[in-house]
């Protein structure tokens, strides 16, 4: 899962120890969000920190990670995964670019640094960012196109913070959890769901999906570089049908990528069914170890389970038959 945090101060040298404890507190916040993993990078203006849960290149994907080229250095905080990661480094391989591992991080830094804020436009993942450009002075922070990633923010006393929790914002000095008129609002009437942009606490804010920020010594300024459009539907039911099948399978083995074991939740259902289906095939392929699937139960859900003409047996019945069906 990971988890990033950070605070830019551009008027103040803040590369000292009270700033370190500060960036620690933070950190240690969201430590659930990456046990395997943590440290920090420390700047004249930029506090940036990562806690790690380790899934690609344990060695060459650590973080904080920086890159210099032509003279600037880059530091990159990175929650997420892309699922183009080879697609993008053969570009950058064609541009020049060399690569000391095959992390996804260190295709998403340079990719920064070769295509700068456009490279939002090219990336297929999940993800949230932040980039510090050290010698422009600027923070670039990125979330994915649906905002599986979390990112929150604020300012404060010529403070620019972020996290992927709010809770870790609330750790930085000043920043209070004082719930004004809006984050009422937002806890009553829409709870526990909240307005996209919104961070329930008195500024304090969520990068929304599909934006992209930067911050420097002109201010902030936040950009929507992408939006769902809906577009008439002309395929043949056979076409819809060999898309759709596609879709499924590229976007499954996308996210097959791992140098951990690989595992999915299994309930029986027609989505995780159709998920273990296309992931236990790409095991088969790749002459990997038989794909482990987990399923959650209940006390006595055997004696209490009531049918119905939408149920009429419990998740354990058709999760059987997939396992027998795929077992090899």
């Amino acid at each position: 899962m990971c988890g990033i945090v950070g605070f830019v101060n551009l008027k103040q040298n803040i590369a000292n120890e009270s700033c370190k404890n500060i960036l620690s507190t933070m950190s240690n916040c969201i430590e659930r969000r990456g046990p395997d993993e943590g440290n920090f990078y420390i700047n004249t203006h930029a506090c940036l920190g990562h806690k790690r849960l380790i899934v690609i290149d344990p060695e060459g994907g650590k973080q904080p990670m920086s890159f210099s080229c032509h003279g600037n250095n880059y530091t990159i905080v990175y929650n997420g995964q892309l699922y183009n990661t080879q697609e993008l480094k053969d570009e950058l391989l064609d541009a020049g670019f060399t690569f000391n591992s095959h992390s996804d991080t260190e295709v998403l830094l340079k990719s920064y640094i070769h295509w700068k804020y456009d490279l939002v436009h090219k990336l297929n993942g999940i993800f949230a960012f932040a980039i510090w450009d050290e010698n422009n002075n600027e923070l670039f922070m990125a979330r994915d196109h649906f905002g599986v990633k979390p990112l929150y923010y604020c300012q404060k006393n010529d403070n620019f913070i972020f996290a992927s929790e709010i809770k870790s914002l609330l750790k930085f000095p000043d920043v209070e959890a004082k719930i004004d008129s809006q984050g009422l609002c937002e806890l009553f009437g829409l709870g526990p769901c909240h307005t996209s942009g919104d961070g329930l606490f008195k500024d304090i804010f969520e990068l929304k999906p599909a934006h992209f920020s930067i911050y420097n010594n002109s201010g902030l300024h936040i950009e929507k570089y992408w939006k769902l459009t809906s577009k008439p539907h002309t395929d043949s039911l056979e076409k819809t049908c060999e898309t759709v099948k596609f879709l499924l399978e590229d976007s499954i083995k996308r996210q097959l990528v791992s140098d951990v074991p690989l595992c999915t939740f299994l309930s029986g259902g027609l989505d995780s069914s159709i998920i273990t289906l296309y992931a236990a095939n790409y095991c088969k392929e790749h002459n990997l170890p038989p794909l482990n699937t987990f399923s959650v139960d209940y006390v006595d859900n055997d004696k209490n389970f009531q049918k119905t003409d939408f149920q009429p047996n419990s998740d354990n019945y058709y999760i059987n038959l997939m396992t027998n069906k795929l077992r090899y």
